[in-house]
């Protein structure tokens, strides 16, 4: 029995798709073709949203097991509404460059519906983790099997 719908497979790989287009066509041409060397976090951000779009290639393949890389975008983009954002704008000091970059990061409220969430509970959250191996290279005992 598959566990996620066909259809939430195919959500899925839109969603995948939807960032790899998106990112390729604003991130990777100054990747590509950058003239002049980035500022310290300019550089870091443009590095860590292409590998965001080219590790999201993958979710077009494995849309289950690329599921961290969404809920990963999920989190840093929700923390950063209500830590940096809400403040800003509840304050009513919220600048043009902040907006922009919240009206961008407001896209994630696409994430959550395309997310299958009974699938990331069995498998995040119910399922046992992996054992720790402490010391390698010595034997499991019997009762820790």
């Amino acid at each position: 029995m598959n566990e996620v719908s066909l259809f939430r497979l195919y959500l899925l790989r839109a969603m995948y798709l939807l960032i790899v287009v998106g990112l390729g066509i604003v991130v990777w041409p100054g990747v590509i073709h950058h003239a002049k060397s980035w500022e310290l976090m300019g550089g870091v951000v443009t590095c860590m949203l292409a590998a965001f779009s080219a590790l999201s290639v993958l979710g077009l393949r494995y849309p289950l097991q690329m599921l961290p890389l969404l809920l990963w975008e999920l989190v840093w983009k929700s923390i950063w509404l209500i830590v940096v954002a809400l403040p800003l704008w509840s304050a009513g000091t919220m600048d043009e460059s902040t907006r922009s970059i919240a009206v961008t990061v407001l896209w994630v409220v696409i994430i959550p519906f395309v997310i299958p969430w009974h699938y990331v509970f069995a498998h995040y959250v119910k399922k046992s983790g992996d054992r720790w191996c402490l010391f390698p290279g010595r034997p499991a005992s019997a009762g820790s099997r």
